[in-house]
């Protein structure tokens, strides 16, 4: 049986992202007034991930830069789960995110 250790997450970025051209090239459906998000998985707390971006630490560069917060009223009730779980629900979470209007950068 799989350990349920991964986990995604959702950060909200600044709404600053949007100058940046590949950012908004990337979300061309985006409503105006939705959250611009970064989503990710990982092996460790999605606290620590924040802060492992911030840092600089193996971190995206929208997330360094742009990174406001976690946002776990999106990702908490889906966490934890093992590892091929957790790649694929970063693809999903990013794609339905984008259907509801919101900037998302996932890598």
């Amino acid at each position: 049986m799989p350990k349920e250790r991964h986990f995604v997450y959702v950060i909200e970025l600044d709404k600053d992202v949007l100058y940046e051209s590949k950012f908004k090239k990337a979300n061309p459906d985006y409503e105006t007034g939705k959250p611009c998000v970064y989503v990710g998985m990982t092996g460790c707390d999605p606290d620590t991930r924040f802060d492992q971006h911030k840092a600089g630490i193996k971190a995206n560069k929208y997330a360094k830069k742009y990174g406001l917060r976690l946002m776990p009223e999106i990702y908490e009730k889906l966490n934890p789960m093992p590892h091929g779980d957790a790649q694929y629900m970063e693809v999903d979470l990013a794609i339905r995110l984008k259907m509801l209007g919101y900037a998302v950068w996932q890598n």
